[in-house]
This record gives structure tokens, sequence and C-alpha cells, in this order.
């Protein structure tokens, strides 16, 4: 694929992993759409990238997911048609299971699958008119292995990868293309704005998550696995991509090496 003058749609722009895309494609002479909650650092964005005369932003609220239908016929009017969305929107978890009360569990899935899928539904008929797109969700190395604190987190990134593998199959028929990312630590505030068990943010920053992959690094590296359409891209250092293969093929020895994970 060739990103010339595609519209992509990228959620959870305002920063990290959702920024450093918006700036990698606007070089590729795109036309971008950034949405996030926060107007403020989505303007700071757009002016950081290159030809921001081409990117327009529609601020949404992923976890306000009955409102979605309307962004996206929002967006269709900016430039008449979509051609990639990137699921990047979410929010992440730091706490166990029996301290995290049911409201978080809810919160989080709200967020991170039922907006997902929500705005990925709404689109959906303008992929099938147009006989051509391309969902690109953005998960979690958890949505493949659930480790310690991030119970309801991983399980919202496992759902993605049911619905969406699930929607590639019913959809192929149509030319739509489905990829699914797994990115393991990377370098973005995730683990600040990540949910304890009473729903307050942790405001802190993990030691793995501080010494992950830069956000350019896992955008260029994504970006490649999307031009060539791929099913499923792991993104990742080495002990997190070998945990993916463990739980293949050894997952006895795998559980064993999770319960002696530090719970950070």
């Amino acid at each position: 694929m060739n990103f010339t003058n595609k519209v992509i749609w990228i959620t959870g722009a305002s920063s990290g992993i959702g920024k450093s895309l918006a700036m990698e494609l606007s070089k590729l002479n795109t036309k971008l759409i950034l949405s996030s909650r926060n107007i403020a650092e989505l303007e700071k964005v757009k002016n950081e990238c290159d030809a921001s005369s081409e990117i327009k932003i529609i601020p949404l609220d992923l976890e306000k997911y009955q409102t979605l239908p309307s962004k996206v016929d929002e967006a269709m009017l900016l430039y008449g048609k979509i051609d990639i969305l990137f699921n990047n929107g979410g929010i992440s978890q730091r706490s166990k299971a029996i301290d995290t009360a049911i409201e978080v569990d809810r919160r989080i899935m709200a967020i991170n699958y039922f907006g997902t899928i929500a705005l990925s539904k709404a689109l959906l008929p303008h992929f099938i008119a147009q006989k051509s797109g391309q969902f690109v969700v953005i998960t979690s190395v958890v949505g493949k292995v659930a480790t310690p604190v991030r119970s309801s987190y991983s399980a919202s990134k496992h759902a993605l990868h049911g619905f969406f593998d699930s929607l590639r199959a019913e959809t192929h028929q149509y030319n739509i293309k489905v990829t699914l990312a797994c990115p393991g630590y990377v370098k973005t505030n995730i683990s600040m704005n990540a949910l304890t068990g009473n729903g307050t943010a942790q405001n802190k920053m993990d030691i793995a998550t501080n010494n992950g992959l830069s956000p350019a690094y896992f955008s260029k590296k994504l970006l490649k696995a999307v031009s060539k359409e791929k099913n499923e891209v792991y993104i990742a250092g080495f002990r997190e991509k070998s945990a993916i293969y463990l739980k293949r093929f050894f997952p006895k020895l795998l559980a064993k090496m999770i319960r002696k994970m530090a719970v950070t």
C-alpha cells in the first residue's frame, strides 16, 4: 500500500503512539483526522506535523460510545471517505483484580472495547460501500499474554482480538483489511494515566514503560506492517515477544514465569 492521498483517522492522537503516527503519516502526503478528548493537545500535534492544512480535528470520547456514530458522520463530511482507521485510543490499569472496583472494570471495557468497536461498526457501512478500507487496532502484548495488575486491561485487549478476527473473516469479500498491532512496552504516558483500583490515575511512570521502545520507532514499524496489510504484528522487546511464543508452545512454563513477575 502507498499512503499517498489516503484519508486516515487516528484516535488517541493527542500523545504517545497516536501523536507519533500522526507525525509520521503527515510526511507521506496523506489527509489526516485526529481525535481524542483533549482539543488543545490535538491542536499542538497538528501544528507539529507536516502539511497541517491537510489535518482536521474531531474531538471524541470513546467512553461515550453512543455518541460515536455521529462522529463518523462528521468525519465523512470532511473528505468524503475514510481509507484507514487507527483505533489507538484507550486506557490501562495498575491494580489487582481483588482491589479493583467493578465500576473501574466497566470503565476500562467501555473505553478500550466498546468505544473501539462502536466507532469501527459505525464506519463499517462506508468501508463496505466503497469496497475497501483498513482497520488498524492497537491492542497489546497483554492481549495475548495476561500479566498481573492488568486483569481488565488485558481482558479488553483479548476482546479486541476476538472481535476483529471475526470481523476480518466476515468482511473479506468487501476487500476490508484488519491489522492487529501488539505493542510491548512503549515509552508513553500510558502508565501515568493507568487506572488504580478506585479509578484514580496511577500518576507515576513504570520502570519498564520508561525503558520501552520510542513511539517513533514503534510507529515506523507499524506503518510498514499496515502497508503490507498484515493480519497481526508484534512490535516489542525480546522478552515480550518471547512470552507470546512461550504461551503458544510452553504454556505451563510461561505460567510459572508470570507468577514470579514483579507486580509493577
